[in-house]
Formats: C-alpha cells, sequence, structure tokens
C-alpha cells in the first residue's frame, strides 16, 4: 500500500466507525417505551437484548439496522476504491469497533455480531450465510444467543478464508481483519462465556421483558 493510496483513503475506517456507531438498539428501545436499554437485561444495545426488554419487532428492527450499518460501511469501501480488499476490511472493522464502542453513548454499546454479519455479507456473502447457518444451528439446539454467537463468530475467519472469492484464499488483509473483527466480538461477550460456564445464562424467549443475557 502506497502513501498516496492510505493519504486519498484514510478516511473510510473512520467512516465505517461513525456509521457503527449509529445507536439504533438505544433509540428504538427509546421508542418502545425504554428510557435507556444499557440499563435493562445485559445492558446492550443489539438486537438480543432489545429483543427480550422491547419484545420480537423492536428486536428484528435492531438486527436488520445494525447488520446494515455493516453492509453500508463496506459498500462505501468497496465503492471509492474499486472493491480494494485492505479499504474493506478495514471499513468491517472500524463499524464493528463503533457498534460496539459508540462515540454517541460513551463506548457503551453492543456486540458486534450484526454488524459483523452485515460488513461479511458484502465481503464474502457464502462466509456470512455459512456463519449465520452455524448460528441457528447452535441456538436451535441450545437456546443459548450468547453460544450460538461465540460459535459463529469464531468459525468465521476459517470459513472467510476458504470462502473468500471463487477458487482462492483472501489475501492477508483479509484473513488478519477478520482475525480481530472476531477477537473483538468475542471478548464482548465475556459476561455471556462466564455465565454460560456457571450455567445461569438466560435462554432464548420472545417473551416481552424477560431478563436478558
Amino acid at each position: 500500500m502506497t502513501a498516496e493510496t492510505i493519504n486519498a483513503y484514510w478516511w473510510l475506517p473512520l467512516a465505517g466507525y461513525l456509521i457503527g456507531s449509529a445507536p439504533f438498539g438505544f433509540l428504538i428501545a427509546r421508542v418502545a417505551g425504554q428510557r435507556d436499554i444499557r440499563a435493562s437485561g445485559s445492558g446492550s444495545i443489539g438486537a438480543t437484548n432489545v429483543t427480550r426488554i422491547a419484545g420480537p419487532a423492536a428486536g428484528a428492527l435492531t438486527l436488520c439496522l445494525d447488520a446494515a450499518k455493516g453492509a453500508l460501511s463496506v459498500w462505501l469501501a468497496a465503492r471509492v476504491t474499486g472493491y480494494a480488499a485492505v479499504w474493506m476490511i478495514a471499513a468491517a472493522v472500524g463499524a464493528i469497533i463503533g457498534h460496539v464502542f459508540p462515540i454517541w453513548l460513551a463506548g457503551r454499546g453492543g456486540r458486534g455480531v450484526a454488524t459483523g454479519l452485515g460488513a461479511y455479507l458484502v465481503i464474502c456473502w457464502p462466509a456470512a450465510v455459512a456463519a449465520l447457518a452455524i448460528w441457528l444451528a447452535v441456538v436451535g439446539a441450545s437456546r443459548y444467543v450468547s453460544l450460538g454467537s461465540l460459535i459463529a463468530t469464531a468459525s468465521l475467519p476459517v470459513l472467510v478464508y476458504f470462502l473468500y472469492s471463487p477458487g482462492h484464499a483472501p489475501a492477508h488483509a483479509i484473513s488478519v481483519g477478520t482475525t480481530i473483527g472476531a477477537t473483538l466480538i468475542i471478548v464482548q461477550h465475556r459476561p455471556n462465556i462466564a455465565r454460560l460456564i456457571e450455567g445461569t445464562e438466560s435462554r432464548i424467549s420472545f417473551r416481552r421483558g424477560r431478563a436478558n443475557s
């Protein structure tokens, strides 16, 4: 990567961060009557917490909009740079960081799963779909959303390595960036991991108002 290229596109990760920072879950929960979703359930502004506190419709909308943040960030980088892998993955990581540490909420955001899914639907949709299938299978069998998220996220770097672009493994930037993004998401699940080990993690339920994990 040349200095000229860096000077031209340095703003793309920052744009990804700002897009990822859009606190859709927080705003949707406010509209649904929750003063601050971060004071309820797990304290996350993500779709799982919104679903359990504000209901399935609010959760589904949050999921779609959080995924759209990641997709938009990567799409923008792709269009501006002519699908340069290093800038696409930089925008994806920026969006995940933005969702996890949103500037508008003093750095208290979500786990980053939906935003990462949206980003990888643009970067490598077969890997994203495969990870989603893993998530569905694990959640369906265990009813633990967090466990499904952890296993699907951990599988993503491997899936991307084998499925990115027809017939060849990805550039180093894609592999490194995917690993960084996945690690960040997994680290944000530390409380869930502790509860899974202790056997106190809540199982999925679409009943409004039930305690969230």
